[in-house]
């Protein structure tokens, strides 16, 4: 199976899962939107907590029966060699920020792939503009929906990153929103530069990200 499709089929089951009844798009707003949960946002943020409330057995137990794992074993082909692995060991160890730094690495990933098939799908000549707005909206739902749950550990990490992605974002936006009068969008192909900017942006950081910073504390296990 060729790169191109592994990532069609994994961004597309990722839309998938995330495509649950939400907000309004006109609520739909970067800084003021949040998406709603559905089971891998669920137990992400279980084990979320329970790292920072320094719990590790407990993250650790919610992670490997959890949706979360499942999740990444199925987008496995396009995440960066070894990140179950190596998010499991983090656990185990009870090594905080890697576990963080893991997870964010994840999430940018299912992002970036949303980014690159929303892009793909935008570019068929063959549909309407009026279809290719309705996918480029759902799309931008659900890159949101992730990239959101990792903004705060990118921003503390690479602030620029951050808005990078929180400015094309915004800028996608605009082409799926209703013009002025109410009238529908009508320039579908703007949508395609801020999705590649997402794409590559979140690109550059998941590859930036993939080595472990070469000082590191101690690991510890707390239960």
């Amino acid at each position: 199976m060729t790169g191109r499709r592994l990532v069609a089929r994994a961004a597309l089951a990722a839309l998938a899962l995330l495509s649950a009844p939400s907000s309004p798009a006109s609520a739909h707003h970067v800084g003021a939107y949040v998406p709603k949960d559905n089971a891998v946002t669920t137990n992400f943020k279980e084990v979320k907590f329970s790292v920072q409330a320094k719990k590790y057995a407990v993250a650790l137990r919610l992670f490997d029966t959890g949706p979360l794992r499942a999740e990444m074993r199925a987008h496995a082909a396009t995440l960066p060699p070894g990140l179950e692995d190596n998010t499991r060991a983090a656990l185990a160890a009870g090594d905080g920020p890697e576990v963080e730094r893991r997870l964010m690495i994840f999430f940018a990933a299912l992002a970036r792939d949303l980014a690159l098939e929303a892009d793909r799908q935008l570019a068929r000549p063959d549909a309407p503009a009026e279809a290719r707005i309705a996918t480029g909206k759902k799309f931008l739902e659900a890159i949101w929906r992730y990239y959101n749950l990792v903004d705060f550990a990118v921003a503390t990490r690479d602030n620029k990153t951050s808005v990078a992605v929180r400015l094309a974002f915004d800028e996608a936006e605009t082409y799926v929103k209703p013009a002025a009068g109410g009238a529908a969008p009508s320039d579908p192909a703007g949508l395609r530069p801020p999705l590649q900017r997402i794409a590559r942006v979140l690109s550059t950081l998941i590859d930036a990200s993939s080595t472990p910073p070469s000082s590191s504390t101690t690991p510890r296990r707390n239960s």
